[in-house]
Order: structure tokens, then C-alpha cells, then sequence
């Protein structure tokens, strides 16, 4: 009985043994670094903030000369 059954499972073994055989190809293609060019206006705020500043010491100034 053990004969029997021996053959078909080895022939069974053999047919599903190619299905874990994968291959896998993977290609690497060189990468290209650009450099990134980040412009930041930060004296917008600055000059706006020095106007507010000095604008006051102005018109205080103004007021004192029409005076």
C-alpha cells in the first residue's frame, strides 16, 4: 500500500516543486541629484516691521515741528 502511494506523491512533488523556483531581475538606474534652490524674502517683514517702528518716532517728530 505504501508503494502504492509512494510514486504518485513523488511524482506529485515534482510536478509542484517548479512553482517555488522565482526569479526576480531588478535594475538600477542612476539617479540623477539636481540641486533644489529655496529663496526666502524675510526682509519684507523685517522692513515692514522697521517702518511701523520708525514711522511712530516721524510723525511723533512731525507733530513736535508743527508745533
Amino acid at each position: 500500500m505504501r508503494s502504492c502511494l509512494l510514486v504518485p506523491v513523488f511524482c506529485l512533488g515534482l510536478w509542484i516543486l517548479p512553482a517555488c523556483n522565482t526569479r526576480h531581475e531588478v535594475q538600477m538606474a542612476p539617479v540623477e541629484v539636481k540641486p533644489i534652490h529655496i529663496t526666502i524674502d524675510v526682509n519684507v517683514r523685517v522692513q515692514k516691521d522697521l517702518e511701523d517702528f520708525f514711522g511712530d518716532i516721524d510723525k511723533a517728530e512731525q507733530q513736535l515741528n508743527r508745533k
